[in-house]
């Protein structure tokens, strides 16, 4: 029997959470509200590990890399990052509020179930504590790794990563849906689930299409640098991008994302070192997601965005999702301590975050990966660039 992917399940859970919500003795739905509350307590105590677990290999791993080449393409990618939730920000701003009711859902409301008991899980650190901890063992494993060649706790720390992933996979992802059925319960006992829907569906539409222009964007500029025509160098990127649609991870991708490059005439030096690495860092389409469903979540709660707060959640984002494209929907797992710490989210709010993203990961992929070949055709002009200057030099 084939296995039901995650979104078919988390459609399941949606659905499933406001059958029992509307149509359910309440008692009922306040067990499965106290399993969301349980699980929401683990993401709580998870997401600092999540953090460590992804930015200290990301980092160190970085230390195999050529320097000046890894310089250039890293900086490319975090600033394709940045400008991505930046603009993103922007338009959000100006369209969601358009399209939703400010406070159409208040925390007062928002209480329609209990849980039948409390649990706390407190986390082994605060989220600010662990992204330093992450900066400070990334460094330094990176310079033990390059100036003494150790690496066993490059290794330790590459286990660590396999253990949270295997988390991720193993606990976090397969009662997701469940979790997401304890969230829209609540707001279904409240009257608030169906609202919400119709909210993620027009949000959705606006995602994708930021997506879409962000794609033209970065290929019109790498246009501008390398003189190809950028819906021909677009063309050429389709099958990584239906590839990442539906693997929903960027590293599974490299390979296909890889052959598109050097159809776009991208040098098999710079595909090699450029492919899998902006695999890791680039995430510009994950970001747009993140920034749009949080400006639409805060708007939705009656709270009114502010750039000073989401300019350094967007900084932040580049650097938390490090190696986070490895796994599906390891880039909202990674976002979910700066959603708190920076946002001020709260549980609900978070629940209905990774619903949002979860939905549409498959796209946010998709437009990493497919911007992953325009960062490669930029840094193969300045490679190609260098070298020709080199000849004429000999």
């Amino acid at each position: 029997m084939k296995k039901i992917g995650l979104l078919p399940r988390l459609i399941i859970g949606i659905l499933g959470g406001i059958f029992v919500g509307f149509l359910l003795p309440e008692w009922i739905g306040n067990i499965l509200y106290t399993f969301t509350h349980i699980f929401g307590e683990f993401l709580g105590y998870i997401v600092p590990l999540i953090i460590i677990s992804f930015i200290v290999p990301g980092i160190a791993d970085l230390g195999q890399k050529a320097g000046r080449l890894l310089a250039g393409t890293a900086g490319l990618a975090y600033l394709s990052t940045i400008s991505a939730g930046i603009i993103a920000f922007f338009i959000s701003i100006m369209v969601i509020p358009t399209i939703i009711t400010s406070g159409a859902v208040s925390e007062a409301s928002a209480s329609g179930l209990s849980p039948i008991i409390e649990l706390e899980i407190p986390a082994i650190m605060g989220v600010m504590t662990a992204l330093i901890t992450a900066f400070i063992f990334g460094l330094g494993i990176n310079y033990i790794r390059h100036e003494h060649s150790h690496t066993l706790l490059f290794r330790g720390m590459n286990e660590f990563r396999e253990i949270i992933i295997l988390v991720i996979n193993k606990i976090i992802i397969p009662f997701l849906p469940l979790h997401i059925a304890g969230i829209f319960a609540d707001m279904a006992a409240s009257g608030e689930a169906f609202h919400i829907l119709g909210v993620f569906g027009q949000v959705f539409v606006l995602i994708v299409l930021m997506h879409v222009g962000y794609i033209v964007l970065q290929y019109s500029l790498a246009s501008l640098r390398t003189g190809m025509n950028p819906f021909k160098a677009i063309k050429n990127m389709i099958p990584a991008y239906f590839t990442a649609l539906g693997t929903m991870s960027s590293a599974a991708t490299i390979p296909v994302t890889y052959r598109s490059a050097l159809r776009n005439n991208v040098s098999e030096e710079t595909a090699d070192f450029v492919i899998p690495l902006s695999a890791t860092i680039h995430l510009a389409g994950s970001t747009i997601t993140l920034v749009a469903c949080s400006v639409a979540v805060l708007i939705i709660g009656d709270q009114t965005p502010q750039f000073a707060d989401f300019l350094p959640f967007i900084l932040l984002l580049g650097i938390t999702m490090v190696a986070a494209p490895g796994v599906p929907g390891g880039a909202v797992m990674a976002a979910l301590g700066l959603l708190s710490s920076i946002l001020g989210f709260t549980e609900a709010q978070t629940g209905l975050m990774i619903a949002l993203y979860m939905a549409q990961d498959g796209f946010g992929t998709a437009c990493n990966i497919t911007g992953d070949g325009a960062i490669a055709l930029i840094v193969d002009s300045f490679v190609s660039k260098r070298k020709k200057n080199a000849q004429q030099n000999a």
